[in-house]
């Protein structure tokens, strides 16, 4: 398999999600300014929609949209538990999880990511992002990880995107177990093997 990547973006969270499962892949990194890969193929050519991740299957075709991509993932190496069975309750809260990170956290960083947005725009994305952080801390009370006990691929997610916090300033301190969850992730050593993989280490 080979999972297309820009280092440090959301196709962090797939990456770490293959070496949890210790599944064979090769990374291809891509430049969203030009729609480029590392080696001048036209990354639109192989996922229209022309951000990352996309993961190209053995067979040729190439899944998108990271909760399909990292379900995908942990349903081939079920021993790891990355994920519960399909079809129980904590699979939908599993889900559950995938689409709070990335419609409540993940969408809320864009605007600082954005040259477009004003000051207005991030304030209010900065609120939300707050808010729900306040929602995770009180799901997390208790728990090493989102679903309880276990490391899940949206412990992989959440780790990913409150990475970008530094970037805008956002002190994680009012949220200690967001905090604790997310330190006994970085200490993961497939996470440690990602991060060091894409040069942030």
């Amino acid at each position: 398999m080979k999972l297309y990547i820009k280092p440090g973006a959301c196709s962090l969270t797939p990456h770490i999600v293959l070496e949890e499962a210790g599944l064979p892949y090769t990374t291809k990194t891509v430049d969203l300014g030009t729609r480029r890969t590392a080696d001048g193929t036209d990354y639109t050519t192989i996922n229209p929609k022309g951000y990352v991740p996309a993961l190209q299957l053995d067979s040729g075709e190439v899944l998108t949209e990271l909760p399909a991509i990292v379900q995908y993932l942990a349903d081939l190496a079920p021993e790891k538990k990355l994920a519960p069975a399909n079809g129980t309750l904590e699979r939908y809260r599993l889900q559950s999880w995938l689409s709070f990170i990335g419609t409540e956290l993940h969408k809320s960083f864009s605007p600082f990511f954005n040259p477009a947005a004003g000051d207005d725009w991030k304030q209010a994305a900065r609120a939300n992002i707050e808010r729900r952080l306040g929602y995770a801390d009180s799901q997390l009370a208790g728990r090493a990880y989102l679903l309880g006990g276990d490391f899940s691929v949206a412990d992989a997610y959440l780790f990913n995107v409150l990475s970008w916090a530094k970037y805008i300033g956002l002190d994680l301190a009012p949220w200690p177990n967001v905090a604790a969850c997310l330190d006994r992730v970085a200490h993961r050593p497939a996470v440690q093997a990602a991060l060091k993989a894409e040069g942030l280490l």
